[in-house]
C-alpha cells in the first residue's frame, strides 16, 4: 500500500505510546487473521493435497494446536475478549510467532478436482511484507515498538538512537564494554522490570569508569577523568557536581541496592530519564578522554 496523504505531508505522531490501544489491537489481529486465511502459514503447517501432488494451503487444525501448545493466543478468540483479558505481551508473542512461521504463498497449478491451488512459498518476502505492515501500523499510531528481525523491540529514543544501535562498544576496557552492552540490551527490552535492570548495569558501568584512570585510588581516578572532561573552570565544576549527583542517585534509589529505605523506580519515563542522563554523561567523558563510542 502506498503512503496515505497524512504520511506524506503531516508531522508523524511521536512514537511514545508503550501500550496498545484497542483499535491497534484489532488491526493487529486482522493482519494475522489475513495471513491465516491467505495460506501464508502453509509454509510451516502444510495441508497436503489428497492426491499427494503438493502443498494445498494451511492446515488450520495443526496451526491452532501448535499455538495452543506454545500458549500463543488465537486472534479470533482474542477479539472476543475484553482489553483487560489480553495483555500486550501476548499480542507481541502472536506477532513473533507469525513472523517465524509465515511465508508469501505463490499459487502454482490449479487442481480442478479438489478445487484448490498448489503453492510454493517465499519466506523472506512474506516476512518482510508482514514486518512492514506491522511497523507501519505502529508508526501511524505512535507506538514505541517495532518488529525487527522477528522480535518486537522497544524503539530507542531519538536522542540516543545512533550510539545505542551500534553493534558493540569499544571503550578499551572489556568489562566496561560488557556492562554498557548489557545495560543497552535491558534498556531496549519491552518489559519494564527488565528495563529497570538496565539502570543497575549502567550505574555499575559508571563505577567501573570512575576507577579506570587509577585503579589503586578511585577518588584520584575520578578526578583525572573529570579533569579531562573540561578545562573550563565553570564547566569543570558542573561536571564535578553532576558526577556526585549521579553517584548519589545510584545509592539513594533502588538501582544498585535493594534495601527497604531505597526509593523504587516504577515508571518507564523515569527509566528513560535516568538512563539518558547517565549514559550521556558517560559518553561525553569517554569522548573527552579520547574514546569515540
Amino acid at each position: 500500500m502506498r503512503k496515505l496523504f497524512t504520511e506524506r505531508v503531516a508531522q508523524p505522531e511521536p512514537r511514545v505510546k508503550e501500550t496498545l490501544e484497542g483499535k491497534v489491537r484489532g488491526a493487529l489481529f486482522q493482519i494475522v487473521e489475513q495471513r491465516i486465511s491467505d495460506n501464508s502459514f502453509g509454509f510451516c503447517f502444510a495441508s497436503q493435497c489428497p492426491d499427494g501432488q503438493g502443498n494445498s494451503g494451511v492446515d488450520v487444525v495443526s496451526l491452532r494446536a501448535m499455538m495452543e501448545g506454545f500458549k500463543v493466543i488465537w486472534p479470533e478468540d482474542a477479539r472476543r475478549m475484553d482489553d483487560d483479558e489480553t495483555h500486550d505481551h501476548q499480542i507481541f508473542d502472536l506477532l513473533e510467532f507469525t513472523y517465524e512461521h509465515i511465508a508469501r504463498p505463490v499459487p502454482g497449478g490449479f487442481h480442478s478436482y479438489f478445487g484448490h491451488y498448489h503453492y510454493e512459498y517465499d519466506q523472506e518476502g512474506g516476512r518482510k511484507q508482514f514486518a512492514e505492515e506491522i511497523n507501519r501500523l505502529f508508526e501511524r499510531n505512535g507506538v514505541a515498538f517495532q518488529l525487527k528481525d522477528g522480535q518486537v523491540e522497544r524503539l530507542v529514543p531519538t536522542v540516543l538512537q545512533e550510539v545505542l544501535l551500534q553493534p558493540t562498544f569499544n571503550t578499551g576496557d572489556q568489562t566496561l564494554n560488557e556492562l554498557l552492552g548489557k545495560a543497552r540490551e535491558k534498556f531496549l527490552n519491552r518489559d519494564l522490570a527488565i528495563r529497570r535492570e538496565s539502570l543497575e548495569k549502567l550505574w555499575d558501568a559508571w563505577e567501573r569508569l570512575k576507577s579506570l584512570s587509577d585503579p589503586a585510588d578511585k577518588k584520584k581516578s575520578t578526578k583525572m577523568l573529570l579533569d579531562r572532561g573540561s578545562t573550563e573552570p565553570n564547566l569543570r565544576d558542573r561536571l564535578e557536581l553532576e558526577a556526585k549527583q549521579l553517584t548519589e542517585i545510584g545509592n539513594a534509589f533502588m538501582i544498585r541496592h535493594a534495601e527497604v529505605t531505597k526509593t523504587p523506580i516504577t515508571q518507564s519515563i523515569h527509566v528513560d530519564y535516568l538512563f539518558h542522563r547517565l549514559f550521556s554523561f558517560i559518553r561525553m567523558l569517554l569522548q573527552a578522554n579520547g574514546v569515540a563510542l
